[in-house]
């Protein structure tokens, strides 16, 4: 059994064709999901997904390219986080690679989402890209360790890898993972322990090989895993293991019978 620890399922490229993706889900040994929120006015859709769905959880949280989401109240958060599918706060984060000039907002936003989760007793789901040293910087300001989460589709080195597990996250691997020229990537994947690791798609976006290039979705978890496995020289059943427990472990949810 596998989870897609983060996925999109409310865009349109996968929202149209739920129920193949489905049954691609089961055919594929992927047995729950965690449709992430990006921002407060997608929420209804990711709610009515997860809410439809026993195997669906979801999160509630600003990603931080949105700029014209405009700030974010910490009783807001709260408040929603509330809703008994809602088991995350995020995605939230820092990212300079797409944006420039003053970023402070971002920065504000991500403190307001540290200061949500720990008032909520939710993990935090985390984006950082080119900003890793902002990021961590933060978390530890803001006592992030307090709740702990995970730092979604990691890129980064070994080192921040460390650090983040220190404060009590689990570092989740994307379909770059299974890409030839993810070389450092996967060196971090054979070291990071399988006690503090997930997978995920991160879908509609970065379908791992053979799908490369495609529109991904949460049945293809499977190829992430499976190279993982093949990284480390172990089966692709104790990366499954591993993985799904960490997985229901972060949500505080039971972690259903196989």
């Amino acid at each position: 059994m596998l989870v897609d620890s983060h996925c999109h399922l409310d865009f349109p490229d996968l929202a149209e064709n739920l129920p193949a993706l489905f049954n691609a889900m089961q055919t594929n040994g992927v047995s729950h999901a965690l449709c992430v929120g990006v921002t407060l006015k997608g929420l209804p859709a990711v709610l009515s997904i997860a809410e439809a769905h026993e195997n669906l959880y979801a999160s509630v949280g600003v990603h931080p390219d949105y700029e014209d989401e405009g700030p974010v109240d910490v009783g807001q958060l709260v408040s929603l986080a509330t809703h008994p599918k809602v088991v995350a706060i995020g995605e939230t984060g820092l990212d300079y690679y797409r944006l420039q000039g003053d970023l402070e907002w971002q920065r504000e936003r991500f403190r307001t989402h540290i200061r949500a989760a720990i008032a909520a007793e939710k993990p935090l789901i985390i984006h950082t890209r080119s900003a890793a040293e902002d990021t961590l910087r933060i978390m530890r300001e803001e006592g992030a360790e307090r709740v702990g989460g995970v730092m979604h589709c990691f890129t980064e080195s070994q080192d921040v890898a460390e650090q983040a597990m220190a404060l009590g996250f689990y570092i989740s691997f994307s379909g770059i993972v299974t890409f030839k020229n993810a070389v450092a990537l996967k060196e971090v994947a054979r070291q990071i322990p399988l006690d503090r690791m997930l997978v995920e798609t991160d879908a509609p976006y970065l379908a791992p090989m053979p799908y490369r290039g495609r529109i991904n979705q949460p049945a293809y978890v499977k190829y992430v895993a499976e190279s993982i496995a093949e990284l480390r020289g172990i089966l692709l059943e104790e990366v499954a293991e591993a993985t799904t427990r960490n997985f229901f472990r972060l949500i505080k949810r039971t972690q259903p019978c196989n």
